[in-house]
């Protein structure tokens, strides 16, 4: 099948919503779609390339790790997200962020009207506060994202899927292929313009991306993300 990713800009989305307290009822049951790679190879690749990958990577985590450490805050940082069917689980990185990076997130959006709205739509920014120096450089060149192989392996992820979503985000995900799929380290939405984007246009993402789940859509993809490491064009 051919691979045909359009490119979704936040000018061709629906008009953004900010954050509510709304509750959606729990995912519906996926459908379940036959395919030996989606249901049985996928798996075995993802185990296979992070077992192969792990001595030449845990060496640079270790490193990583230590360079992190040397601003006296702890080296790695977790976070409840959304699973595949709904499920949470605890996602690992490198921290980047300053050890109070809720509270100053928070007086920043109150006193910055235009990063409000630039959060509500995109669920990032540009400028964000809370990132230190070597954070930067971590998010830039998304290394911050090693650890998260240790979800690989334990099932929660995958090395190619959709963004693991923020629990207090499932409520601005208008889409359903999201919770077919375990999330991804990388993805179409995490290489595709990501920063572009409005949070809502990911379900056009991992829609187009289920629907053509494939070895060599995985490849692809895998590749993409090479580039984006060696330019630096990550977060």
């Amino acid at each position: 099948m051919t691979i045909s990713y359009p490119e979704f800009r936040s000018d061709a989305c629906a008009t953004s919503r900010p954050m509510t307290a709304v509750v959606r009822p729990e995912p519906a049951h996926q459908p379940h779609r036959p395919g030996l790679y989606r249901n049985l190879f996928k798996r075995a690749f993802d185990l296979a390339a992070v077992t192969l990958a792990l001595p030449l990577v845990a060496p640079l985590i270790l490193g990583l790790a230590l360079a992190v450490r040397r601003d006296g805050g702890p080296s790695f940082y977790s976070q409840l997200r959304v699973g595949k069917g709904g499920r949470h689980f605890r996602m690992w990185k490198l921290r980047s962020m300053v050890s109070d990076a809720d509270a100053r997130m928070s007086a920043y959006l109150d006193a910055n009207p235009g990063a409000r709205r630039e959060w509500d739509t995109t669920q990032k920014l540009r400028r964000d506060p809370r990132i230190t120096g070597f954070g930067a450089f971590l998010r830039r060149s998304s290394l911050d994202e090693l650890p998260q192989l240790f979800n690989v392996l334990t099932g929660d992820m995958s090395l190619v899927g959709p963004r693991p979503m923020m629990l207090n985000q499932q409520s601005l995900y208008p889409g359903k292929a999201y919770f077919a799929l375990r999330p991804g380290i990388t993805g179409h939405w995490q290489t595709a313009g990501r920063n572009a984007t409005a949070f809502e246009a990911r379900a056009k993402y991992d829609t187009t991306y289920e629907a053509e789940l494939s070895l060599k859509t995985d490849l692809h993809i895998l590749a993409r993300t090479v580039g984006v490491v060696v330019r630096c064009t990550g977060y």
